[in-house]
């Protein structure tokens, strides 16, 4: 028997429904729906727009799709705001201050996104103030401030998407108090915090894998990518990465190894979790240059942009490639239905593209229109594409697109 297990999947944490999305990349934080009967082929202009919101705010902030809401983080004014929407109609259910705005030169407002387990929604600003709200009202239930853990604000902000497991929620102020912290779901307090890891926060989200029967939180700064008893917080295991400016991509975890990649040159490698938690890389190269669009495991193969190589295939197991392409420019990846939506960041383009390991298929593109008039100049449109309950979910700051995907 494998004694390095996938993790367990997170759904049953969840009293959602199947095509809920009720956290950042999906139940099992891999960005694969599970849903299917979605159009294999679009149409010229691409699916029927269901609806479109034009006020959820500024900022990046993408979503979590859970009991008919869709739940997502915006700037109006100075405030980012938790903001609930009807999926069937787009309109606005509820607002709930989250936190005071952060400025940044690539555009002011929130990066994270929300997450959903059971009757709370939990959602972080991007100075690191941790937000808990009832998902029927969006009533506050409590508050964190990532600074009282000894955090620091990084550059672009906190941008990290909460993991909310077994009752705790898991988030990661960074610096000499710990690394990950882990708070009571209900009110708040400190169950514990990874003093054995003292890295600053980044830009990445953690996930959650067994080894040997410990279940782990796993989790990548500038510095590492660590697992730490999901118990107490204790360091398991430690690996060392070069990241450069900003490491924003989530691991990926499969049968004891962990893969990690980051933009600005540096790279991708897997690692091995060996059985008495000893590490050793499998492979380091050049081959995924992953910005922040995200890559996706399917099968043994790794799919995502790499800023060397445009969209590409790689081995998982030995890191080669085994194809590329320029079809499209950079930008963010996400899976449903045995197809990949990929969305240009410069553009809005949006393509539907075929997964299978022989190449790029391209089944059909649009462009987003309207665009939003309020981006900064540096920013683009940079929030992942997201499928639920047969519908595309698109963003550009304050304006959300709602698509029909589902097939006839």
């Amino acid at each position: 028997m494998n004694r390095l297990l996938v993790p367990a999947l997170l759904a049953s944490a969840f009293l959602t429904t199947a095509a809920d999305w009720p956290q950042w990349r999906g139940p099992n934080r891999d960005d694969i729906s599970k849903e299917t009967g979605l159009l294999k082929q679009w149409p010229e202009g691409g699916p029927k727009l269901a609806w479109m919101s034009k006020d959820v705010g500024l900022g990046y902030s993408g979503y979590a799709i859970a009991g008919g809401k869709l739940f997502t983080v915006g700037l109006r004014g100075d405030t980012e705001l938790l903001i609930a929407l009807d999926t069937k109609t787009g309109k606005e259910l509820w607002a709930t201050p989250v936190g005071t705005m952060l400025k940044n030169g690539w555009g002011d407002g929130p990066r994270a996104t929300p997450t959903v387990d059971g009757d709370l929604v939990f959602a972080m600003s991007g100075t690191g103030t941790l937000l808990a709200a009832k998902t029927a009202d969006g009533k506050e239930a409590w508050k964190a401030a990532m600074r009282d853990f000894g955090g620091k604000t990084p550059g672009w902000g906190y941008c990290e998407s909460v993991l909310v497991d077994d009752g705790k929620v898991i988030c990661t102020p960074g610096g000499g108090q710990g690394t990950l912290l882990a708070l009571d779901k209900v009110t708040g307090k400190k169950v514990w915090q990874a003093d054995g890891w003292t890295d600053g926060a980044h830009y990445s989200s953690p996930i959650v894998a067994t080894h040997n029967g410990t279940r782990q939180y796993i989790q990548l700064t500038s510095q590492h990518v660590a697992g730490v008893n999901a118990k107490d917080g204790k360091v398991l295991w430690k690996s060392e990465w070069p990241g450069k400016t900003a490491v924003i991509p989530t691991p990926i975890f499969k049968d004891g190894h962990v893969y990690i990649t980051s933009g600005y040159g540096v790279g991708c490698k897997l690692v091995k979790v060996g059985a008495d938690n000893a590490v050793s890389d499998v492979y380091v190269n050049q081959n995924m240059v992953n910005h922040h669009g995200g890559v996706i495991l399917v099968g043994d193969k790794i799919y995502g942009h790499s800023d060397k190589g445009g969209w590409t295939c790689q081995d998982f197991k030995t890191g080669e490639v085994t194809w590329s392409s320029n079809s499209l420019k950079k930008g963010a990846i996400h899976c449903a239905d045995g197809m990949f939506y990929c969305l240009e960041e410069g553009s809005g383009t949006v393509a539907l593209i075929e997964v299978s390991a022989k190449g790029w298929s391209e089944k059909g593109r649009f462009k987003l229109t309207p665009q939003t008039e309020q981006r900064n100049p540096k920013g683009k449109v940079w929030t992942h594409p997201v499928v639920s309950d047969g519908k595309l979910y698109l963003r550009d700051q304050e304006l959300l697109f709602c698509f029909d995907v589902k097939g006839k």
